[in-house]
């Protein structure tokens, strides 16, 4: 069991990396609004190391996410790209044929443009050849035992899952939202098939690291051990983690032997930790 570093800022570690893979929601943002200094971090590495790619399991495709980001207040030049889980998963169902194929789809009216123009012909469970999951339809009040039924029909039927969000849960201001991977998980344990995409998986790792354009030395930054941290040991990057993110309580107290036991008790390593993301 290895301990972490803990630092303060970016500075501190930068010199060692020429690019950057950044989680987004939890290091950049809450949800609700931009971390201002983790902005000016990501401006800062571009200036004086590398580029930025913002790496995210949103179920959107990236101009939404760039969207969203400058809504919350996050400059556009902190970044040179946004790869996203929703744009892998769209290319899953182009892939199977979208066209007039029955879909099931469980998810809010927001996620929808994800899928427009591919001519799905959107059903039922029991018309579904396939289900796609970009999450909970209200996340503000619904939970994973809402779906239940849904879950037991998708079962009985053999439908495959395609999850546009790995996620289990992220904070959305101060409160905790379960997201499509909780939905997932869940199906799982039932016996059905999920497809996931999105980071802790390596193919989308495959496709920032293409879109950093040749970095022999990238760095990954993110606040989910079963994502962010275990995506980043699985494609071999080095990784800081974010403690004020998704984990809560859990990092607490902030002390590199508490989170190397935290880490090796999830089954991942860190080479550095911040209470934040920072300069």
């Amino acid at each position: 069991m290895t301990n972490p570093r803990l630092i303060t800022g970016l500075s501190e570690i930068a010199p060692g990396y020429d690019a950057l893979i950044c989680d987004v929601w939890g290091v950049i943002h809450d949800g609700k609004a931009a971390h201002p200094a983790a902005a000016e971090a990501l401006k800062q590495f571009r200036e004086k190391r590398g580029p930025v790619v913002l790496l995210t399991n949103a179920p959107r495709l990236t101009s939404e996410v760039a969207a969203q980001c400058a809504q919350y207040g996050v400059p556009e030049g902190c970044y040179d790209a946004i790869v996203s889980s929703g744009a892998a998963a769209r290319g899953e169902l182009e892939r199977r044929g979208a066209k007039g194929l029955p879909l099931y789809y469980i998810g809010p009216d927001k996620d929808l443009p994800l899928l427009n123009g591919l001519g799905l012909n959107f059903t039922g469970i029991e018309q579904a050849q396939i289900a796609f999951c970009t999450g909970l339809v209200d996340d503000l009040t619904e939970t994973p035992a809402d779906y239940a039924d849904r879950l037991a029909a998708m079962r009985a039927k053999g439908l495959t899952m395609i999850c546009a969000n790995p996620d289990l849960v992220v904070h959305r201001g101060a409160q905790l939202c379960f997201c499509a991977g909780a939905l997932a998980k869940e199906y799982e344990k039932l016996g059905g098939e999920a497809i996931y995409y999105g980071k802790p998986h390596r193919p989308i790792y495959d496709v920032a690291l293409a879109a950093l354009g040749g970095a022999k030395k990238p760095l990954a930054v993110g606040d989910g051990l079963f994502t962010d941290i275990a995506g980043a040991n699985r494609a071999g990057l080095d990784v800081l983690f974010i403690a004020d993110g998704v984990h809560g309580e859990e990092v607490e107290p902030f002390t590199a032997g508490h989170l190397a036991r935290l880490f090796a008790k999830a089954g991942v390593t860190a080479l550095a930790a911040a209470r934040k993301l920072s300069w």
